[in-house]
């Protein structure tokens, strides 16, 4: 860094030892020390870029499950009321109508405030952006006040990162804080949103909505706005649903996904755009013709002919595994086929939990590699067959391949044309990665060759 320019070093205790100790060029650079010099760095990146993003509204979304569709769903609403938007997640980084690959759910915090710089020049005035448990822990949005922020559940995933549950929790809920957002929306379906819109109601800082989207819903009680009439449309395409305010006024609304996990993501995006400033009815009616989002409940084949109806759907967690198979079995008049693996150098424990719920709730299950990084993949795929066999003792109807093109070629020679098939976990993904090495790939991409095309 020394030798490129830099002309100060920004560092913690530790690192100041360290640098101490080398001798080298930087050693003789002014250093500054601090507690946090992840969080620091988002300050100072906002700062030389003249804070750009007071200039945009901001919409930010966290949870582990639908943060993308979400987040779409939120753009979608924002571009009815904004000629120029942005969004900024897993799938990609689109500023107006430039799109550019996504590295990460959240980028590090300069290309953040850069991206924010990027927009206030074309004339954005609008982002929906997602924001990770990682980005939180690693002060990648350090230095951004978010306009809203959104809760939409916190289920088992990164406890290799986080340690617990609760560590997990803390990561999450450390958003809604004051300097991190100025308004929360938060679905109170399960006890850790409850938990989240209680403790933010006590402090009585960040205002904050509470949405219950199920008639369980933990925080159902306390709720400010309250899904009814939740119907699942049989054509697979979409549900719809009833969506009442603190007022009492109802509104109609519908999620262009199928299931009921969509209309939880619909409904708390529309109440996260209704506190960005854009109307109930315009936010209600722009979630329900969004456009289709790559890789989530991803319709590549349609039914007719001798194909079946194939999907792919980025669910790689136990809970959005259960919550994609419930939403395509209403839509399946024949068997459920689902494709699935789970990644290397990541929570181990999930893996034969996740071959249980395919045994449970798909008819045929094919067991393959997703990205199996620096482990054996074999031994993945053992511990989700595994979980299978305690669901299906004696093995019917469960598959392994090695080859995940071959796992989805496989699921077509098996399937009927009155069969669905699902394959879940990599979604949008482009590359697949194997002993370090990315290869290009995409589930999508599969589908279509073997089908000829046909989407």
């Amino acid at each position: 860094a020394a030798a490129a320019g830099a002309v100060a070093v920004l560092t913690d205790d530790d690192g100041a030892a360290r640098l101490r100790a080398s001798g080298g060029p930087a050693a003789d650079l002014p250093v500054l020390v601090v507690d946090d010099p992840r969080e620091r760095l988002g300050e100072i990146s906002a700062w030389v870029y003249g804070r750009p993003a007071r200039d945009v509204t901001t919409v930010g979304v966290t949870g582990t499950n639908g943060k993308t569709t979400t987040s779409y769903f939120v753009e979608a609403a924002l571009r009815a009321v904004h000629e120029r938007t942005a969004v900024i997640g897993t799938v990609e980084l689109r500023v107006g109508d430039e799109a550019i690959e996504s590295p990460r759910t959240t980028v590090e915090a300069p290309v953040l405030h850069g991206l924010f710089a990027l927009m206030r020049e074309r004339g954005v005035t609008a982002c929906s952006m997602e924001v990770s448990s990682h980005a939180l822990a690693l002060g990648r949005v350090g230095g951004l006040e978010l306009d809203v922020a959104g809760f939409t559940n916190l289920q088992w995933d990164h406890l290799d990162f986080h340690g617990d549950m609760e560590g997990y929790f803390a990561a999450k809920a450390s958003l809604f804080a004051p300097g991190r957002t100025r308004r929360a929306v938060v679905c109170v379906d399960d006890a850790w949103g409850a938990r989240l819109a209680a403790e933010l109601r006590s402090g009585g800082v960040i205002p904050v909505d509470a949405v219950a989207t199920r008639p369980d819903a933990v925080g159902g009680a306390d709720a400010d706005w309250r899904v009814t009439d939740a119907s699942v449309g049989l054509d697979g395409v979409g549900s719809s649903f009833t969506l009442t305010g603190p007022d009492g006024t109802s509104i109609g609304a519908a999620s262009p996904l199928p299931g009921l996990v969509n209309v939880s993501n619909a409904a708390v995006a529309v109440v996260l755009a209704l506190r960005a400033g854009v109307p109930l009815d315009v936010a209600a009616a722009a979630v329900s013709g969004a456009p289709a989002i790559p890789g989530r409940m991803e319709r590549v084949v349609e039914r007719g002919g001798t194909h079946p109806l194939c999907l792919v759907d980025y669910a790689h967690t136990p809970d959005a595994l259960t919550l994609a198979l419930e939403a395509v079995r209403p839509i399946t008049p024949g068997r459920l086929l689902i494709v699935l693996g789970s990644d290397g150098d990541r929570d181990r424990g999930k893996r034969p939990v996740m071959g249980q719920i395919a045994a449970r709730l798909a008819d045929v299950v094919v067991v393959t590699d997703e990205n199996p990084r620096s482990e054996p993949p074999e031994e993945i795929r053992a511990a989700i067959l595994g979980g299978a066999l305690q669901e299906r003792p004696d093995g019917t109807d469960l598959h392994e391949s090695d080859s995940r093109a071959d796992a989805i070629r496989l699921a077509l020679d098996l399937a009927r044309p009155e069969d669905t098939i699902i394959v879940t976990g990599k979604g949008h993904e482009p590359t697949q990665e194997i002993a370090g090495v990315f290869h290009r790939y995409n589930d999508r991409d599969v589908f279509l060759a073997a089908t000829g095309g046909q989407a």
